[in-house]
């Protein structure tokens, strides 16, 4: 595992694939995840070096004293461009969270991409509003509850689920409840037409925390945005789908 310091913190990822040839993708996983979440799309690196990392709070990265909302975005945005420049990467492949994060960074951040990968996301990320009382209230009822048909998984096998239900636990409520809370409050609608980069928005068909047609709105958006859709998979299509859905990344980069 390799560290990036910046803004007085110490962000981890991993590099994978470092001498393949490919603009370097860095991978952001979405709320209470970690860079683990992108273990399948290893198998990217005979196309392109493949980083994940661990946002600020979340697996082996340091926290941040930060609210929910903006602020928070902001600090995971530069875990990002740090750990892009550190990677010399340009391309970012962002799921839900990450994919929110990814567009703030081609919005806000002076950072050379070539493309961004927008996975279970959108323009706008509204939170039930029981979720977020459960995520405060009763975290163990907000973990099951994402972890029912439709949502992260459409139908994965008992291993994924409880690898993913451990992993939220490990990052505790506090932070997974500022993730929710900081997707709650993102909205960019308004901004979509000042990505310039190529998006590619990719979706899980049975995803019902951000439907396809989350997806479809962000490829109408941006100008130079498209959409594919991952049969068989739901929110976290990169675990359940790996190999569609790294043959759909793999496309869109040969068209860059």
């Amino acid at each position: 595992m390799n560290t990036v310091a910046h803004h007085g913190r110490e962000t981890k990822y991993r590099t994978h694939g470092e001498t393949a040839d490919g603009p370097g993708l860095v991978c952001v996983h979405g709320s209470g995840g970690t860079g683990d979440v992108w273990t399948g799309q290893s198998r990217l690196t005979d196309r392109t070096p493949v980083t994940t990392l661990d946002l600020s709070g979340h697996g082996d990265s340091d926290d941040i004293d930060a609210q929910p909302g903006p602020e928070t975005l902001e600090a995971y945005a530069d875990d990002v461009v740090a750990v892009a420049n550190a990677t010399d990467s340009s391309v970012l492949v962002g799921n839900s969270l990450g994919g929110a994060i990814a567009m703030w960074v081609a919005l806000e951040r002076d950072l050379p991409l070539d493309g961004l990968v927008l996975a279970g996301t959108g323009a706008k990320l509204t939170v039930l509003d029981d979720l977020l009382v459960w995520l405060r209230d009763d975290f163990d009822r907000a973990v099951e509850f994402l972890h029912g048909s439709d949502r992260l998984f459409h139908d994965a096998d008992d291993e994924a689920l409880e690898r993913s239900r451990a992993t939220m636990r490990d990052t505790g409520r506090a932070v997974v409840e500022r993730d929710f809370r900081t997707c709650h409050e993102f909205d960019i609608r308004d901004r979509l037409g000042e990505i310039e980069e190529p998006a590619l928005a990719l979706v899980g068909e049975h995803d019902g925390l951000t439907p396809p047609r989350y997806h479809e709105y962000l490829a109408d958006g941006i100008p130079n945005g498209a959409v594919a859709v991952i049969d068989d998979a739901a929110h976290l299509a990169m675990i359940e789908r790996p190999t569609a859905f790294n043959d759909t990344v793999e496309s869109f980069l040969d068209e860059l």
